[in-house]
Parts: C-alpha cells; structure tokens; sequence
C-alpha cells in the first residue's frame, strides 16, 4: 500500500486533504482511483491512517479515514548520523539507507579532510534535495516520520550539540580495542536513548579533530573491523548494528 505525509492542519474530522506533488503522482504516475486504499501518516503526530480516495481533482486529493495503524514502525531508540561532508552521490546513498534503517537524523559536518565545499547558496539547494531525498525513502519504507536532513556545520559547530546525548560513538580507523559489539552491550536497554553517531569523510577524521572531540565525556571510539569502511558503507553498517543489539530488526 502506499504512503504519503501530510500536517496536523491537513486533517479534519474523518477526511485528510492531499496537496502539492503528491496530488500529481497519486492520479498520473501511480494512476489510483477512487476507493483505492492509501496510507496517510501525520507528520507532525506520527500517527497513521489507512484511508481510501473518496475525490480527485487537480489540486488535491480527498481521502477518507477508514481506521487509524496501531503498529508504529518508528524504533524506540534515536540514531543521528553526523557525517563528514562526503561527495554528492556519497551523501545521497547514505541519507536514502539510514533512512530506510531508520535513523532520526542526518548533519552533514566540514571537516578538515572533506573534498567537497560547499557555499551557503549551494548547500541551501543540497540540503533541499538531501530532504526530498528523505521524504521519497520513508514513503517507499513505511516510516512514520521523516528524519530531518540539517543545514551542514563545521565540526566546532556540534560540540555543543553532541553533549545532549547519551553516547557519541566516532568510528575511527587508529581504534584498535573498543569494538560497536563491547560498547553497545554496556548500554541499557531499558530506556530509550539518543545517540549520535560520528562518520569520516573520504579521507577520514584527521588526529586533532579526534583530539578535540575526546574531550566529551560521552564519547566512545569504536573500530568497525579489520578492514576499512568507505565513507558511505561505515554510518549504515553501524547503524544497523545498533538496531540490531536493540532488538529493531526482529
């Protein structure tokens, strides 16, 4: 069945109102009908409806409420990707995997050895696309929310940011010791947890920004294995190891 999104205001009463792009692939790339049965999800609840088409027009598609999904597909753990700015079909590949994993976020962050720049009138344009990119993904995988694509900052930039969580695992190929396996094993699984995870560019995390960022208390550096990830492989496969030890791939 297909999913689409749509905003608190969108609903009322019974019946949701589709706008915008998705009134297009509705009638003219997927050609439904009406009383075809769709899947509606409130993007700013999470709450989703199976509904059927009771009207079609140019600018909108009417869908009827038929009974609301008590099954969430969201995973009770929050996983934020910080990657460091990879090239463009690097960062498209990750941000449409991680979504389908499931993870609740994606920053893209400058780091010393990034090769690509990006200037603000350029990166207001990726970060546009980097969305849409996670909007198409969590409708072809059934989410229940979007993650949210940030603007791209430099690493200084989410110092900050990285201390509201309860674990900062930075994937690092000097690591020898700490593997994902002894790390994810001593957190507690009884509570939901927010963690963030720190991914390299192409030429991988340079020693003074490691130095900078063992200064968190919550940090713990992992190795991912005897080989050497590429940029775009390392944020899925831990991110798919975490789901995994927290029992969200059953």
């Amino acid at each position: 069945m297909y999913k689409f999104f749509v905003k608190d205001d969108q609903i009322n009463d019974n019946k949701i109102q589709i706008i915008g792009k998705d009134v297009n692939h509705i009638k003219n790339v997927l050609r439904l009908q009406k009383d075809e049965a769709i899947q509606v999800c409130n993007i700013d609840t999470s709450k989703s409806y199976i509904t059927k088409i009771v009207e079609l027009s140019n600018d909108d598609v009417l869908v009827e409420i038929v009974e609301e999904c008590n099954e969430s597909t969201e995973t009770k753990i929050l996983v934020h990707i910080f990657q460091g700015l990879p090239k463009q079909e690097k960062m498209e590949i990750i941000i449409q995997k991680a979504t389908e994993i499931g993870v609740s976020g994606i920053t893209p962050v400058k780091m010393e050895r990034c090769v690509v720049k990006l200037d603000e009138k350029t990166a207001s344009k990726k970060i546009e696309r980097w969305q849409k990119i996670a909007e198409v993904a969590a409708k072809q995988s059934k989410r229940d929310k979007i993650p949210i694509v940030h603007s791209c900052i430099n690493l200084k930039s989410i110092y900050e940011k990285l201390k509201e969580y309860d674990i900062v695992i930075m994937a690092y190929e000097e690591e020898k010791e700490n593997s994902i396996k002894q790390i994810l094993t001593n957190l507690s699984h009884e509570k939901e947890l927010k963690i963030a995870v720190i991914i390299g560019p192409e030429g991988g995390i340079s020693k003074e920004e490691v130095e900078l960022l063992n200064e968190l208390p919550n940090l713990k550096t992992v190795t991912l294995g005897k080989r050497i990830l590429r940029t775009e492989t390392a944020p899925l496969v831990l991110a798919s190891v975490i789901m995994y030890e927290f029992d969200e791939m059953e």
